[in-house]
């Protein structure tokens, strides 16, 4: 018996496992970015200590996103087989690992290998934590959660902008890698904390069940790649190489870079919380078009603004729109998956986009030196932009859809 108002027992503790299920991927995906975003403000002195190019150096950035589809397959592959806990526990552990180790390297060799091995680590948890969340929290919630969770993203660039304000200009850039290994203390938590998803339990198949499931959801799957690939090159072009073009386009300090910066991110995060809760009523791909659109139109004042206030205020609307679009990702593409590759499609389908995406920064950065970075930042955002709000608007679209019979039964 209940006092009146007192949810029952079983009801406090399903909702105390969403609350942590949420906690848990929204941290690990933050403290994921926080670890890939610190090279990007380091690239320049990373540079000069293994006497190598910036664009050397841009291409390891490139090199951790060519590996994050190893990563998605593999961990994606064990989540579907074995459970969203597990595998998530052992990818932070590597990437925790692995972000010491690059703070540790002597060479431009060993760098540029750790950062590969980064990118599987970094591949992993997307996918796998994203599933975890979405198989977790309510039906109704999903579009406003979900913003909450990809802008764990724009919180840890935020912390890196943070982490650069105050660690570097005394210590150096290598006191940045070792501060990356504090997301290995989440897996206490996972452990403790979170339970195994329902939805898994109900789903789990045979492997010549998971291969043909696989196979008729072939379409959907090239459709997705697509999207995330469009997606990538949105947000990887209006952000790896802004603090650089700040700083030696735009004569910026590097305390000022990281203020405008982390005003950025402030505007990420709201605007993924926004878009994620506009998604919740208007549907996903709307919420989506029309946050990419904003962002087209917003790229005169994120770069050629004539002031220090204009810039940071196009920086603040840019990440507004770009991860308000992004922040409705992890429940649109985890309502488009078959409950039985949920673990696997997602963050697979995500990551070869990055993939297709990851030469963008070096891209950028090669044309800036023939150019300007204004031009090349200019021309390829507003093309890339244009264009994913084409095939964001050409999909289809699943808000609300249940994922197990429970929810069919709410």
């Amino acid at each position: 018996m209940t006092l009146h108002g007192e949810l029952p027992t079983a009801a406090r503790e399903e909702r105390a496992n969403q609350r942590n299920a949420l906690i848990v991927g929204f941290l690990g995906w933050t403290l994921d970015a926080f670890d890939f975003f610190v090279l990007t403000f380091v690239l320049a002195p990373v540079a000069a200590e293994f006497h190598r190019s910036l664009p050397d150096i841009a291409l390891t950035l490139t090199a951790t996103l060519a590996m994050r589809p190893v990563g998605a397959l593999v961990f994606g592959l064990l989540a579907d087989r074995y459970g969203r806990r597990l595998p998530l526990m052992v990818d932070v552990l590597f990437y925790s690992g692995i972000e010491i180790l690059s703070g540790l390297a002597r060479s431009y060799h060993v760098f540029f290998v750790l950062r590969l091995l980064y990118g599987i680590g970094m591949g992993g948890e997307w996918g796998v934590g994203a599933s975890l969340v979405m198989e977790s929290v309510p039906a109704r919630w999903r579009g406003v959660l979900s913003g909450l969770l990809q802008e764990g993203y724009a919180l840890g660039n935020l912390l890196a902008a943070l982490a650069y304000y105050a660690i570097f200009p005394r210590w150096g850039w290598r006191p940045l890698f070792f501060v990356g290994g504090l997301p290995a203390l989440l897996t206490l938590f996972i452990r403790a904390r979170v339970k195994e998803t329902e939805v898994w339990r109900q789903s789990r198949t045979t492997w010549q069940e998971y291969a043909a499931s696989i196979r008729r959801h072939a379409r959907l799957f090239a459709y997705l790649v697509a999207l995330m690939a469009m997606m990538n090159f949105i947000s990887h072009g209006t952000q790896d190489l802004y603090p650089t073009f700040l700083e030696r386009q735009r004569g910026f300090s590097t305390h000022a870079t990281a203020a405008i910066t982390a005003v950025s991110m402030v505007g990420a995060i709201a605007g993924g919380l926004v878009f994620g809760l506009w998604s919740d009523r208007q549907g996903r791909r709307k919420a989506m078009v029309t946050a990419v659109l904003l962002a087209a139109a917003l790229v005169p004042l994120w770069l050629l603004a004539p002031s220090a206030f204009l810039i940071t205020a196009g920086a603040f609307l840019m990440q507004f729109m770009v991860q308000g679009a992004w922040g409705v990702i992890p429940a649109h593409i985890n309502e488009l998956s078959p409950n039985e590759l949920r673990g696997f499609f997602p963050g697979f389908a995500y990551q070869l986009g990055v993939l297709i995406a990851s030469s963008i920064a070096y891209v950028e950065a090669v044309l800036a030196q023939h150019l300007s970075y204004t031009q090349s930042m200019g021309v390829l955002a507003a093309g890339v932009l244009l264009i994913g709000a084409t095939v964001i608007a050409a999909g289809p679209e699943a808000k609300g859809v249940a994922f197990s019979q429970k929810e069919v039964q709410a």
